[in-house]
């Protein structure tokens, strides 16, 4: 057993250990299927908190020749299908957290040394009477290994584009990088299979890849891989029975990541913090600050502002990822920039329709605290600052201090084009801001005879807040708004709820420049 070289099952032994435990071992099925054909070699990229290395530990520990997976496995859904006897135990493992060596090394020619040096010392300490032809040269050394005992490796890489984002402007680096791990893998015999993870997917490197022989997993489109990506529906609804978790308000605070094959993916660390803690809160800045997130979306390219502007009001955007470089520092465009966030999981997407959206509750927390800190978005501040007194006068009827602060919040947005009803609700939802606290804000909701603009429907622990319906008029009238609430039966669009129900229409008038809003309680 060594550091790098079968490095024994410990890490997988404490994710077992550690409640809550969720089963995702049906992963390894994928990938026996993958071990040696053509599509042995598989990159995975997510986010951080999403379970990567709890992944790459139970991974090794499996097919770890020197572990015992029987006992290892005892229980897991995997010891059910038919190929976890056929590979188990069955490889010599190569593990590597690359993150640890480009820490230590002052260039990518110190990390590729280090890294060589320490492999073919553990290698050639575990098989010392080999006949090597050239006992400094990694390949050779790893193929002779292999022929002589007819043990094939298993190559394991964590955080594998470390470099790319410690040395995000070194590109001399980054190609010595890229050089020899297409040297150390592609190609070669001795490889029953690569599995290979980060948060980026793999560098474009001039017209090609260096690493083209792998198939990959992104959040952009995880593919067959999505269920793995994070906690499914079913493992969710599962913690929340057991810890006695309202999966409502799970939902509103975690959800919202979504995949063709997958529709409803949560991140892993949050869930687990919020159903052994009980407290439903913003997690994901426990382990990173607002200032990654505040640093890209204040970048100067045009359309990028109103962007997250629109998506921090709740919009979706439509987005081209095909120019990304798959790096930090190489962009192009305001696309470019959101194509990083949906990758470092600030942003979801949505693979058929190409858009991209703010996924929950949690990561709307990081938007608002990255847009009103230090360098403050006024539009954000001020229409955040001002939005329960909205709420406050909405549930009161006071429909014109309703008006007035609608008007408010209008002049803060401005400079966005304002001259439809859909950019007036760009307003009017940053506006209602701090009714995402109370509710469920559902936008163009099917409901009788059309579509309601904006309803609000209170959550779980907010039973006591009035419903609400928000139809919205351009250069019309408020109570032309109101009327189409009732006309076309948009109440029933709320089902079985029994409470109280405001019917709110606003109207933006053109040509004075105003806007004017009619309240019923029914």
């Amino acid at each position: 057993m060594g550091k790098l070289l079968n490095p024994g099952s410990m890490g997988f032994e404490i994710s077992r250990n550690t409640r809550p435990y969720v089963d995702k071992s049906m992963i390894i099925e994928l990938l026996n299927s993958k071990v040696n054909t053509e599509n042995r070699f598989v990159c995975v990229s997510r986010p951080r908190r999403f379970g990567k290395t709890m992944t790459i530990n139970m991974l090794s520990a499996y097919y770890d020749r020197q572990s015992d997976a029987d006992a290892l496995f005892q229980g897991m859904k995997i010891t059910e299908s038919k190929s976890f006897t056929r590979c188990s135990n069955s490889f010599n493992v190569i593990k590597i957290n690359m993150q640890e060596f480009v820490s230590h090394a002052k260039n990518a020619v110190e990390l590729i040394h280090t890294l060589s040096d320490y492999l073919l010392k553990e290698v050639l300490r575990s098989y010392p009477s080999l006949d090597y032809i050239d006992k400094g040269n990694l390949s050779y050394v790893l193929e002779t290994v292999s022929e002589y005992t007819g043990i094939q490796f298993i190559i394991i890489i964590d955080e594998w584009d470390s470099l790319f984002r410690e040395y995000k402007d070194d590109r001399e680096s980054q190609r010595l990088y890229l050089d020899f791990l297409r040297d150390f893998l592609k190609d070669k015999a001795y490889i029953a299979l690569c599995y290979m993870t980060g948060i980026l997917p793999i560098k474009k490197y001039g017209t090609h890849s260096a690493l083209n022989m792998f198939a990959e997993f992104s959040m952009e489109n995880p593919g067959e891989m999505a269920e793995f990506t994070g906690f499914t529906e079913e493992e969710t609804e599962e913690l929340c029975r057991e810890y006695d978790i309202d999966l409502t308000e799970l939902r509103e605070w975690y959800d919202g990541y979504s995949f063709p094959d997958c529709q409803h993916i949560y991140n892993p660390k949050s869930i687990v913090m919020a159903v052994t803690t009980g407290i439903l809160d913003d997690y994901w800045n426990r382990t990173e600050t607002y200032e990654a997130l505040r640093a890209y979306i204040n970048l100067n390219f045009d359309g990028l502002r109103d962007n997250i502007l629109k998506l921090i009001a709740g919009d979706r955007q439509m987005i081209n990822t095909r120019s990304f470089q798959n790096d930090m520092t190489d962009f192009s465009s305001c696309d470019d920039v959101l194509t990083l966030l949906i990758h470092l999981g600030y942003l979801g997407y949505d693979f058929n329709s190409k858009e991209v959206f703010i996924p929950n509750k949690e990561i709307m927390e990081e938007f608002v605290t990255a847009t009103t800190a230090r360098e403050p978005w006024e539009e954000v501040v001020n229409s955040i600052r001002n939005s329960r007194a909205l709420l406050r006068d909405t549930w009161n009827g006071n429909e014109n201090a309703v008006a007035q602060q609608i008007e408010s919040a209008h002049l803060e947005t401005s400079h966005l084009q304002y001259n439809d009803e859909n950019a007036l609700s760009y307003t009017i939802s940053l506006a209602y801001y701090a009714a995402r606290d109370y509710y469920t804000v559902i936008r163009e909701l099917p409901a009788g005879k059309g579509f309601a603009d904006l309803v609000f429907v209170p959550r779980k622990n907010h039973m006591n807040c009035p419903a609400m319906i928000i139809e919205l008029k351009w250069n019309s009238s408020a109570e032309t708004a109101l009327s189409q609430i009732t006309d076309r039966k948009y109440p029933e669009a709320l089902g079985e709820y029994t409470g109280s129900i405001l019917l709110v229409g606003i109207n933006y008038d053109r040509k004075t420049k105003k806007h004017n809003c009619k309240i019923k309680k029914i």
